[in-house]
């Protein structure tokens, strides 16, 4: 087990004025080794403490006195200390599989961490999880936790996972609800395999085996130019048509059974099949927003100040193998965040978003394919003929690929070079992580200046009201 490295210090904290510094290699707490960001969290909270550190080749015991529940101060490198307990199904559907070559190693790594589930809702399959990860989870209460369903049939379960624990792992789902543990399910639809007739059943079987599940996200698999399985292919729009009404049909049956929708499909299968979304109250407080379940229709209330608080955050793809702690951690303490930490759409907004007028400089909205599809018509409403959504098209991944998080560098510098120079040009910054896109390339490469500003509809409303030097702005300029 590594070491976690702390990368800040609170000025004036109980570990500050213990001497601990930036650098130092955090070991165990009051005696006892530390696997992860949780247990720090959970030691951490402890009366008057004692830190083994090791400062270069030299080992130290810091005391650190400080009330219970006062949070030590420091800020750590990883959430995992002891190492990502990786993946060993092979679904075909994986992205991971599906990557380019030549990216960051860490990119490429696999997960099925029930800690990672808990931290930043990355989906497990529990196909690894195990007695002594159920009896962590209920006694140290780590609630919501995400969980990858795909069938309840176990033969096709086993199929899709390519794995033969998955026809059985569903037994953990049933663990946990029974000892109250906040779930929630998705399901990634494959074409030909477990749409149709067993997307049916799938709902039919969480219905009756596992009612207590918070919601269910029914998502479409993504398919890039990568992708070496031959089943694996992108819905057409009569199998995108078909899951919609599968979805809105169970869910009139769950609504009449349990008093509660609970299962929904994603904004892409509203897209593919061009329906239009359902209305924002559908979706209740947003639960499934990560999962691309309400998406528009929250930017919609954001965007048009209909909703006065940020619906969701954003904390770029592959945050949990990039991201610090603060980033994902579920209970936040007011501890500085790591250097290189990416914000999550917490920036101040204006008090009004009806600031009339316009800037001067004319403005493009760099976002996805599916995403220039949900902003079009919302830009349209403001009657502003200086305002350009700019779709950026996804070579980089190709196949089905269009979502505004997964844009990369080498795309942007293609469409903006494009571009006519001196205008405004605004990112979202769900497609960056630590600053860099996943190509490695970051925002001052770009051939035109970018403003990157928070993922969310507030933000862009803000931004499209506020010029370039605007006193209340809420966007970072960079660029060459």
């Amino acid at each position: 087990m590594s070491n976690a490295v702390i990368t800040a210090v609170a000025a004036g904290s109980p570990a500050a004025e213990a001497g601990v510094r930036v650098g130092d290699e955090l070991r165990t707490i009051s005696g006892r080794p530390v696997r992860d960001v949780i247990e720090y969290r959970v030691l951490g909270d402890e009366p008057d403490v004692d830190l083994e550190i090791r400062r270069g080749e030299v080992d130290l015991v810091v005391e650190v006195r400080k009330a219970a529940g006062v949070p030590l101060g420091i800020e750590v490198d990883s959430p995992l200390f002891d190492g990502i307990r990786t993946c060993d199904n092979h679904c075909e559907f994986c992205f991971i599989y599906q990557l380019p070559p030549g990216m960051r190693r860490s990119l490429y790594v696999k997960d099925d961490d029930y800690r990672l589930s808990f931290l930043y809702g990355n989906f497990t399959t529990l196909t690894r999880f195990t007695e002594a990860d159920l009896e962590r989870v209920v006694v140290e209460g780590l609630s919501p936790l995400y969980v990858s369903i795909h069938a309840t049939d176990p033969a096709v379960r086993s199929d899709l996972l390519r794995n033969r624990r998955g026809a059985t792992s569903l037994r953990w789902l049933r663990a946990l609800l029974d000892h109250g543990v906040e779930v929630h399910g998705q399901v990634v639809v494959c074409p030909g395999l477990n749409d149709g007739p067993v997307l049916a059943d799938t709902l039919c079987g969480v219905l009756d085996e596992y009612p207590e599940i918070a919601d269910l996200a029914v998502v479409p698999l993504g398919v890039s130019d990568h992708n070496p399985e031959p089943r694996m292919r992108p819905h057409t729009r009569d199998e995108a048509l078909a899951v919609v009404r599968t979805v809105e049909a169970a869910r009139d049956v769950f609504r009449s059974v349990l008093g509660r929708p609970v299962v929904f499909a994603a904004d892409e299968y509203y897209l593919l099949a061009g329906l239009p979304f359902p209305a924002a109250d559908e979706y209740g407080e947003f639960s499934m927003h990560e999962d691309g379940i309400g998406m528009a229709r929250a930017f919609e209330l954001e965007f048009t100040g209909a909703r006065s608080e940020v619906i969701g955050v954003q904390p770029g793809f592959f945050a949990s193998v990039d991201g610090a702690p603060a980033t994902g951690y579920r209970a936040p303490r007011g501890e500085p965040a790591a250097a290189g930490s990416q914000g999550a759409g917490s920036a101040a907004v204006p008090a009004s978003l009806g600031v009339p007028g316009s800037p001067a400089v004319p403005v493009g909205i760099l976002t996805g394919e599916m995403g220039a599809r949900v902003i079009e018509p919302l830009v349209a409403t403001l009657g502003r003929s200086d305002i350009r959504v700019i779709p950026v098209v996804n070579r980089f991944f190709g196949g089905n690929i269009g979502v505004s998080g997964l844009m990369v560098g080498q795309d942007l510098a293609e469409v903006l070079s494009r571009e006519p120079e001196g205008h405004r040009y605004l990112l979202p910054d769900v497609c960056l992580s630590r600053g860099a896109f996943l190509d490695g390339v970051r925002p001052e490469d770009l051939p035109r200046p970018v403003e990157v500003i928070p993922t969310d509809g507030r933000s862009l409303r803000a931004a499209l009201e506020s010029g370039p030097d605007g006193g209340d702005r809420r966007a970072e300029q960079v660029g060459p």
